[in-house]
Order: structure tokens, then C-alpha cells, then sequence
């Protein structure tokens, strides 16, 4: 295949989000052959059938493209990590939840995340590793771990974390603590915990923002927040109300860093949740953070704007005096020369 001819394979999942991606099809495909690709369109057929196709023909193509939720993304994830080569990967969200897309500023209509493809630039996202396996955004253990993913998207809208809050309520008699021993960058944390978040997102099952300020997707970090067990329902009643507006300061409830790893030792088998997805039971954990893995195709906004001003290497004032079309068209250039 000539090296200048440009090729996409994207996978959907067609289940996602009730489906809705099917009747985007069409515009999605018209978007990327107007912008010179040829395309392959793939429907997963189960779980872990996108993950199979990458692997098996991902390589051959010079951008591979999937859409669904994030368990979609999850899956493509992984198999991009096995290429050989560090192959672009486009994402257009079609999920109920769709914590990457909101924490990446992706647009939400298909044709125009399309767009931002075909026209955007490269970004080179954080992957984690849990025990050896990958994971996109967030690892999970504890009593609330799943509320934000039953919580219904509906009430998430309308009511904001209120929502987390009235869900974790009805979930109060599953509290319990766990004694851990967690090594980090920052040194060693011992207590008795109730719920632990390790993230690289902004947004987890849906809550925007659960996660305080200063997330950077591509600095080889995470952001980790531990809740202690609570000693009586006073205590559980304030850890819910800081932690559904965001509170989490409180040294008293909230242990929170930022650290590239973690090694977590239990004295019993601890459930864990990855990418919203069970993640087995395990009384040792390492979890790893792996700088920059994975190269995302998106378009230029605010987050991708550092790593762009340093591959292109001019300064970041004159980019900022480049009009939109002067910009992309900068960037079909570049492309036509390679």
C-alpha cells in the first residue's frame, strides 16, 4: 500500500447508547472519505470482539477509529498497547456514561467528532496498568464503587451530584472498611478505607468533576483519593455530603495524592472495578501509570495545545495568531509530506 494513501478502520459497537450510532453511520463515513480515507466500518459483534479486531488488522491501517462507551474505548485501548507501532486512535463517544469524551472536551455529535479527527492533531494520553492488565481512565475498590454507574444517567442531568448522593444512600448497608498498606511515590499510607478512586479523569461514571482540580492527562500521574471508614452515621453522613460537592480536603475522611504508581496489600480479597468493568478480586494490587502510551487523534482545544506547541517547535504565541483554517491547513500540509 502506498504510504501516502490514507486508511480508517472503525469499529462500533452498535449496542452503545441504545444504539443511537447507527443512524450516524452514514455522515460518519461521508467525513472521512471527503478528508481522503479510505474506510473500513466494523460492528463489534460481543464483548472483546472490538479488542480482537484491532489486534488482528489495526496495524494495517494508518488511523483506527472506534465508537461507543467507555467500555468500547477500554477495549480499543488495549489492543492499540500490543501494536507494534504507535498507530493513531479516534474516538467517537456513543455511550450513556462517556467519561473520556467529557474529560477530553470531545464533541458529542458524531459527525462533528468526526470532523475533529480528520482536522485535529496528535495527543499522547497516560494508560494505567492494574495487576498487568490495562485500564483507560479509573481503578476502583469499595463500597460505592458501582453507584455512579447505576446511578441513572436522567438523574445525573437533573440533579447533579445530588444524584451520587441519593443513590450512595440507598446503598449505606453495604459500608465496610478494608486495612491497607499502600506504598507510593510519596511514601507509605496504612489505614482502614471504604472506598478508593485511582483516576485519571475528571469525570467518573458521569460525575463531572468528582475529582478535584489540576488532572493532567499526559504527565505520567494519578490522581488517587481514599475515603476513611466512617466510625458512626454522623461521620458516613458528612464523608457523603463533602464528596458530593467535591469537598475532599477534609484530612479527618480524605486521604488524596498524585503518584505514577501504587502497590496496595490487603489482609483479605478486595473487589476492584476498572473502567466501570469488574475487576476481580485481589488481596495485592500494582498499579502502574504509563506516560504518554497511547497516541489519541482529537481535535486542537486547551488540553492538546502543550504537546502540540512542542512538536511543532515554533513558539506558542505565533500558533495562537493562526486563524483556524491557517491552522489546519498547516496541518494537511504537514500531512501531505509525510
Amino acid at each position: 500500500m502506498d504510504n501516502k494513501t490514507k486508511t480508517v478502520l472503525f469499529v462500533y459497537n452498535p449496542h452503545a447508547g441504545k444504539g443511537l450510532i447507527r443512524a450516524s453511520l452514514s455522515d460518519i463515513a461521508d467525513v472521512f472519505t471527503k478528508a481522503g480515507y479510505e474506510v473500513t466500518v466494523y460492528p463489534t459483534q460481543h464483548a472483546g470482539d472490538g479488542y480482537r479486531k484491532i489486534i488482528e488488522d489495526g496495524s494495517r491501517y494508518t488511523l483506527v477509529c472506534t465508537s461507543g462507551g467507555d467500555g468500547t474505548l477500554s477495549e480499543a485501548v488495549k489492543a492499540m498497547m500490543v501494536l507494534p507501532e504507535k498507530t493513531p486512535l479516534g474516538y467517537i463517544p456513543a455511550g450513556s456514561t462517556n467519561d473520556v469524551a467529557q474529560s477530553l472536551n470531545l464533541p458529542l455529535k458524531p459527525s462533528d467528532c468526526a470532523k475533529a479527527i480528520v482536522t485535529g492533531v496528535y495527543y499522547d494520553y497516560d494508560v494505567g496498568s492494574f495487576n498487568g492488565e490495562n485500564f483507560v481512565y479509573v481503578a476502583a475498590f469499595g463500597a460505592f464503587t458501582s453507584v455512579s454507574y447505576a446511578t441513572p444517567q436522567e438523574s445525573k442531568n437533573m440533579l447533579g451530584h445530588a444524584a451520587y448522593l441519593v443513590e450512595a444512600i440507598k446503598r449505606v448497608n453495604e459500608i465496610r472498611g478494608y486495612d491497607l498498606i499502600i506504598e507510593h511515590d510519596g511514601g507509605v499510607t496504612k489505614g482502614n478505607f471504604v472506598l478508593g478512586i485511582v483516576s485519571n479523569s475528571i469525570s467518573v461514571g458521569g460525575m463531572k468533576n468528582f475529582v478535584p482540580e489540576g488532572v493532567c492527562f499526559d504527565d505520567g500521574l494519578f490522581e488517587v483519593c481514599l475515603i476513611k471508614t466512617p466510625t458512626n452515621p454522623i461521620e458516613l453522613s458528612s464523608i457523603l455530603a463533602d464528596a458530593a460537592v467535591n469537598k475532599l480536603t477534609n484530612e479527618k475522611y480524605f486521604v488524596t495524592f498524585k503518584t505514577s504508581r501504587l502497590s496496595i496489600r490487603s489482609t483479605e480479597p478486595i473487589a476492584w472495578t476498572l473502567d466501570g468493568e469488574a475487576g476481580g478480586e485481589h488481596r495485592k494490587v500494582e498499579i502502574i501509570n504509563h506516560k504518554q502510551a497511547v497516541r489519541l487523534k482529537i481535535g486542537f482545544n486547551e488540553i492538546t495545545a502543550e504537546q502540540e506547541f512542542s512538536r511543532m517547535r515554533s513558539p506558542s504565541d505565533r500558533l495562537l495568531e493562526l486563524s483556524p483554517e491557517e491552522y489546519f491547513r498547516q496541518q494537511e500540509d504537514k500531512s501531505s509530506k509525510q
